[in-house]
């Protein structure tokens, strides 16, 4: 199985805090891997290191078995990467056209530089029904995102991720604030990543969910990766305790930090 994304020794620190220590971790090509940690275990800055936003102290980073050089890694060069990152409520801009959030920062233009409206318009309402099955006459590319429910916004934003073609998908906490059927139709879009032959990093605090659909877990504990298996190895049973005693465990080294 071919690997989407290494991380070696990643380290990050804020001023005299250390967010990051020596992490390891890896993605293959077909895999969802579940980021597993309580809050300031040190996900968020994980994510934002592999989307572009952060740049760690020191580390190496590859992508698809190449080299990332990170003193000039930014959100632009993860995705021209193939790394797309769905959050779980900024990904979208609320009053704004559905066809003009898909394609933001990267519009269909013409020879003259004007955006080739229909053709993204067109583009999107595909999306809608085949990637999301919104159904209807009254479906249009031109309604606003706030008009879409949670689930659907989610779906709008992950199908966006597959549009451009994304090796890695990073989804942080997709199904928060969700409904049960919302919450339904995002794990199916997850579970549908791997079939086309694609990755995915699932950050989530619901363990139901993250057994649901992910292959391997990585578990993260005050900056540092400290246990790793996959889902065939742990029930769901084990992945509460093992969360559990993680965070009553003190780190090495770390217990006066």
């Amino acid at each position: 199985m071919d690997t989407i994304l290494k991380a070696t020794s990643l380290n990050k620190s804020f001023g005299p805090i250390r967010a990051l220590s020596n992490i390891n971790f890896s993605i293959k090509k077909g895999e969802v891997v579940a980021l597993i940690g309580d809050n300031g275990a040190g996900k968020s800055t994980v994510i934002k290191i592999l989307a572009g936003l952060f740049r760690p102290d020191s580390g190496s980073l590859q992508i698809a078995g190449k080299q990332v050089n990170l003193k000039r890694y930014s959100v632009r060069t993860a995705r021209a990467l193939g790394i797309e990152t769905v959050y779980q409520e900024r990904s979208l801009g609320e009053k704004q056209p559905l066809w003009r959030n898909v394609f933001v920062g990267r519009h269909l233009k013409n020879s003259f530089g004007f955006i080739r409206v229909k053709e993204e318009k067109a583009l999107t309402l595909a999306m809608l029904k085949n990637s999301i099955g919104l159904k209807g006459v009254g479906i249009s590319a031109d309604a606003l995102v706030c008009t879409l429910s949670g689930g659907e916004r989610q779906g709008l934003a992950i199908s966006r991720a597959m549009h451009f073609n994304s090796a890695l998908t990073i989804l942080d906490e997709p199904t928060t604030a969700l409904a049960v059927k919302e919450v339904a139709m995002v794990l199916n879009f997850i579970r549908s990543i791997p079939e086309k032959g694609r990755s995915a990093l699932f950050v989530s605090h619901n363990l139901h969910h993250v057994h649901e659909v992910a292959d391997r877990f990585v578990f993260i504990d005050r900056g540092m990766i400290v246990h790793e298996c996959r889902r065939d190895a742990m029930s769901l049973a084990q992945l509460f305790t093992t969360v559990e005693q993680l965070s009553m465990t003190p780190v090495p080294g770390r217990e006066n930090q």
